[in-house]
């Protein structure tokens, strides 16, 4: 009688629930690195405007301005790969509750959600902690999940 070989298929990941930790630190090296981009995009608009601190108008302008590329850089790479710089660092993922990518819809429920967690003086976010699938508050109004994404370790 010959042996079997394994014949179990070869996975590429393996996948939990994200914990408040990890995210927290995502969500810190996204903050750095949105500083960064914003002192950038904002450059050309001071160049194009001027001083935006004396008209209202302009400062307005300017405000939305810098809240559009905050929600562009997040919405933008959920939607691209499901991975901000920071979640990728920290090996997390945002997925939809069933597993399957980000839609624009899903993206901005999120951010507007997630201004509510911090809103409420963070509690949102705190609610991991507690939750049994250690969703926050923006994940449930959203319908998303942030998964800890493992690399495999046997080879093909």
């Amino acid at each position: 009688m010959k042996p079997q070989q394994n014949q179990v298929a070869p996975t590429t990941s393996s996948i939990q629930h994200a914990g408040l930790g990890r995210r927290l630190g995502a969500v810190f090296y996204d903050w750095l690195l949105l500083i960064a981009l914003l002192l950038v995009a904002a450059v050309p608009f001071v160049v194009i405007t001027g001083d935006t601190s004396k008209k209202f108008s302009t400062r307005s302008l300017f405000q939305i301005y810098l809240l559009a590329v905050i929600c562009f850089y997040y919405a933008g790479f959920w939607i691209r790969s499901g991975q901000t710089l920071g979640l990728l660092t920290w090996k997390l993922k945002l997925v939809a509750t069933d597993g399957g990518p980000i839609t624009w819809r899903m993206a901005f429920k999120r951010l507007a959600a997630a201004l509510l967690s911090t809103a409420c003086v963070g509690l949102g976010f705190l609610w991991i902690a507690v939750d049994r699938d250690k969703r926050a508050w923006h994940d449930r109004l959203s319908g998303t999940r942030v998964i800890r994404v493992l690399a495999n370790t046997s080879t093909q």
